[in-house]
């Protein structure tokens, strides 16, 4: 999960200086570097940004002892190996409990990674490129700020633009490229080996993550990585996953015509849930795609490897699989589903891992549910 330029996971590593392991759901754990148990282990909670405090508090704790705060657990050291998913709440009670009362940034719910975007980009700006220096902005662009606040990777390419850091840092990954035209107001990062095509407008926080494309508006939004929004059209208060495809002209809307709360659907819950919030775009799972012109109504959940396209709006609500658009939808074949993936990756030079086609298969069953109400 990508917030600010890095990944929760890069965060944690660069901080404690090591190589993570995951405890997670059974059908992710293929995926990752598997906890194989281990005496002495740190385990971190998964949805929450390190910070120095947060790290040193962490390092302070000793046997049987767990660090909790704002009612979530934080961290703990293992004293046995003998930890699984459905366990380690209740190996962690018997702990005795060290308070952790200073603020710190935590993932609840998918709308939190914008929301959270701009603290957290600006603290990876500070970790990234403390004691280091920028490559040099070419003479062509207009910088508004201090030069401090703009860092420049090796690679990175830079012209004709105008860069506004006084409201926020930006981070131009390696090999990136920012073409000609582009206005952007920090915070703001881009990732290696993305672009950000001609003429874009980009309001921070965003965060566009490697591999990814993107042009036209776009507005306090995270693109994870590998994904592509090319062309025209407005994305704001958005989060998109890896490999997906926004078609020319998508638009999402970010705020209701009556300016009220946005609810958006919420898996736990099997309905939609109030955000809280006025502004709420799109959230989007990965490997999923929009045809052009498709239109995103306020507070859109987008599932996995679903394909949306057609006039007027779609559903709030569209499951992984799905395919079709505002008239109906009905189930994109799983293995027609691995086609588009397996395409669209192997031009970026990366192939499908069985692991991935694994996962897949397992969230095409689970969301079996939810598309039969297209029926």
């Amino acid at each position: 999960m990508r917030i600010g330029i890095l990944t929760i996971r890069e965060k944690w590593e660069k901080f404690l200086s090591t190589k993570s392991f995951s405890l997670t759901e059974e059908y992710l754990q293929t995926k990752f570097h598997a906890y194989k148990g281990s005496e002495g282990a740190l385990f971190v909670n998964g949805s929450i940004l390190p910070g120095a405090g947060l790290i040193a508090a962490i390092q302070k704790l000793g046997a049987l002892q767990s660090l909790h705060g704002s009612g979530q657990l934080i961290a703990f050291k293992a004293e046995t190996h003998h930890i699984n998913l459905q366990n380690l709440e209740g190996i962690s009670k018997g702990y005795s409990q060290v308070e952790y009362k200073e603020k710190f940034l935590s993932i609840q719910y998918p709308w939190d990674i914008f929301l959270l975007n701009g603290d957290a980009l600006k603290a990876d700006f500070q970790l990234l490129t403390k004691g280091r220096k920028s490559q040099p902005l070419s003479n062509t662009n207009r910088l508004l700020g201090p030069a401090d606040q703009l860092f420049m990777e090796e690679g990175a390419k830079v012209e004709c633009c105008i860069l506004n850091v006084s409201t926020g840092p930006i981070y131009i990954g390696k090999d990136s490229e920012v073409m000609e035209g582009c206005i952007i107001r920090g915070p703001f990062s881009i990732g290696e080996h993305a672009t950000l095509k001609m003429a874009a407008k980009v309001y921070g926080p965003t965060t566009i993550g490697p591999h990814c494309k993107a042009g036209g508006e776009i507005s306090n939004s995270v693109m994870f990585g590998y994904s592509n929004k090319g062309h025209d059209g407005f994305i704001g208060n958005t989060v998109i996953g890896e490999w997906c495809n926004l078609g020319a002209d998508t638009n999402t809307s970010n705020l209701k015509n009556n300016y009220g709360i946005v609810d958006v659907f919420n898996y736990h819950e099997s309905g939609p849930v109030d955000t809280g919030l006025t502004f709420c775009g799109l959230i989007m799972g990965d490997h999923s795609k929009s045809g052009i012109n498709t239109m995103f109504n306020t507070g859109t959940l987008v599932g996995v490897s679903a394909n949306i396209y057609g006039g007027d709006f779609p559903p709030k609500f569209i499951p992984s699989f799905s395919w079709g658009g505002a008239k109906g939808f009905q189930t994109f074949a799983f293995e027609k589903s691995l086609q588009v993936a397996d395409r669209m990756m192997e031009r970026r030079g990366i192939r499908l891992e069985e692991a991935d086609k694994k996962i897949l298969k397992t969230v095409f069953v689970m969301e079996e549910k939810h598309r039969k109400d297209y029926k």
